[in-house]
């Protein structure tokens, strides 16, 4: 802290009393520059992000490199006005170096996330456009964003997300669509008194009809459990990642028509109660 004082105090003792009218002028000419250098580096990023696509690199590195170069690109911006306008560089140096230490005692947090964000760079356990669900505080969306320190989730109902990537690499996360088929897993309960052969047939019949469901060689329908009210029936198969969710409502739907039509019934729960006198 001693020394950015110093390198403060040198930077004033550097305008000269007679000269303050040029150093009003060199205060706007290092408006101007920083304005329009704001502007080339945000043409130059954004070029540089259209080149990325063309070489078909990955969304979430585009983000993280994105985001390092414009940082490091203000950064020199800054120093290079500052020089401009007659401040020592070492007084820079000393002052740039006296931040970086407050900055870093303030924003420790900030430090194990930008280290989060190199992990997930390297190791990936997730992309942008996956669907993850951090498993801490069952935060969940589609990641839209990697970023030195933070990643951007969107929820289903369009909610934004932001979460410390160091929260992402300190916790377990699932990763829903990792993998291109997702196994579709159904339970349903019917009565004692229904034709339980009859039932299995069923839920065959609607695997075979059903046009998402895929591998159905390796499709199951069995009698997962026999309940206090029910039998519970189950079905696996497997489906395209991306149409999980609309099968297995559709399925729901279908299963609950198709029990209704051909005489199988779903009970409530109940109990049999008997008095002895």
């Amino acid at each position: 802290m001693t020394n950015a004082i110093k390198a403060l105090a040198q930077w004033k003792g550097s305008i000269p009393q007679d000269g303050l009218l040029d150093f009003v002028l060199k205060v706007i000419l290092a408006l101007i520059v920083y304005f329009i250098g704001t502007k080339l580096i945000g043409w130059l990023c954004k070029n540089l992000r259209k080149h990325l696509v063309k070489f078909g690199s990955d969304e979430a590195a585009k983000s993280f490199l994105l985001s390092g170069i414009k940082i490091g690109l203000h950064l020199i911006l800054i120093l290079t006005i500052a020089g401009n306008l007659g401040v020592d560089k070492t007084s820079v140096a000393a002052l740039v170096g006296s931040a970086g230490v407050a900055i870093s005692l303030a924003l420790q947090g900030g430090l194990s996330n930008f280290a989060g964000g190199l992990i997930i760079m390297f190791l990936r356990p997730f992309s942008v456009g996956d669907y993850i669900i951090e498993n801490g505080e069952k935060t969940e969306g589609t990641v839209q964003k990697i970023e030195l320190y933070y990643t951007t989730l969107m929820t289903i109902d369009s909610r934004r997300i932001v979460i410390p990537n160091s929260v992402l690499t300190n916790d377990s996360i699932t990763n829903v669509t990792a993998m291109e088929k997702r196994r579709l897993e159904i339970k349903v309960g019917i009565s004692y008194e229904s034709d339980l052969l009859l039932a299995k047939q069923i839920l065959r019949e609607l695997i075979e009809k059903d046009p998402e469901l895929m591998d159905r060689e390796e499709t199951q329908v069995f009698v997962d459990e026999l309940g206090d009210s029910a039998v519970i029936l189950g079905l696996r198969a497997w489906v395209k990642t991306e149409e999980f969710w609309n099968t297995k409502w559709r399925m729901n739907e279908q299963i609950k028509l198709e029990f209704d039509k051909r005489g199988i019934r779903i009970p409530y729960p109940q109990m049999d109660v008997h008095m002895h006198r």
